[in-house]
């Protein structure tokens, strides 16, 4: 579909996904939540796409839901809110569930809503301006939105994740890098430069290598005991080892050349 609040950009296995409001801080209308749904919906039959990398235009990332323009729940009473927020909460899910990883820019604002993007994929990486919160707490709701009370704890502790969500407040590039909950901060320039580079070295491994450990470290978060994930562990290892890329990546190794993966 052709997309108003969204632009795509493929490149080979590599797609960039802006969120395309800059004018409202790329804040959340209903337009860009169902066409978020749209494609990351889509991803999981998208084999040629290995990864996404997820960008705001403009100086945010994402400001959260779009208070000007909040749809019709609110007049709808209780089934039409919870059927409202289901479309908004359901994004996490969709996310986690691409085989893709994805890989979140993060510059400026990126509250509620867009904390909860951010938090949802595998890699974010900040530029200096960014700063992050639940901002849900902050206009008479629970910080607990989103995903946000399942990914934030698991990521900075539940210490943190307290602070943050008991008083919304931010987060600042530093203090993130600090406690984890971004991987690397550069200047806001340079962002995408370290996010392709960071891709390129996704796409160096195999598809089905890729595409398995993302599933596994997802079921990694929420696997009762050790046996479980060595379990998911050797089915993986077993599965990649049947591959023609398997093959290629020790010749590969062995002759001390990038390898050439064909997803076969």
């Amino acid at each position: 579909m052709a997309y108003k609040t969204l632009e795509v950009r493929e490149e080979g296995p590599l797609a960039w996904l802006t969120l395309n409001r800059p004018q409202s801080l790329n804040a959340m209308n209903p337009t860009l939540v169902d066409e978020l749904r749209d494609f990351f919906s889509g991803l999981p039959s998208k084999h040629e796409i290995r990864v996404v990398v997820l960008k705001g235009a403009g100086r945010a990332f994402c400001a959260g839901l779009d208070l000007r323009e909040p749809g019709d729940a609110p007049r709808g009473g209780v089934p039409a809110g919870l059927r409202a927020q289901r479309r908004i909460s359901e994004l996490v899910l969709l996310m986690r569930r691409a085989p893709q990883p994805i890989i979140a820019c993060v510059q400026g604002a990126a509250c509620g809503g867009g904390f909860a993007l951010a938090l949802a994929s595998d890699v974010r990486i900040a530029g200096e301006s960014a700063r992050m919160n639940a901002a849900f707490i902050r206009i008479g709701l629970s910080a607990c939105d989103v995903g946000v009370s399942y990914f934030l704890p698991r990521l900075v502790g539940a210490s943190v994740a307290a602070e943050l969500l008991l008083t919304g407040r931010f987060i600042h590039a530093e203090r993130a890098r600090s406690l984890g909950l971004v991987s690397t901060v550069v200047p806001d320039a340079e962002l995408e430069g370290e996010a392709r580079k960071l891709a390129e070295e996704m796409l160096g491994t195999s598809p089905l290598g890729l595409r398995l450990t993302k599933e596994c470290l997802n079921a990694s978060l929420d696997a009762g005991s050790l046996e479980q994930v060595v379990a998911m562990e050797d089915r993986n290892q077993i599965l990649c080892a049947q591959t023609r890329d398997f093959g290629e990546g020790v010749r590969a190794f062995l002759e001390k050349r990038s390898a050439s993966y064909a997803d076969s």
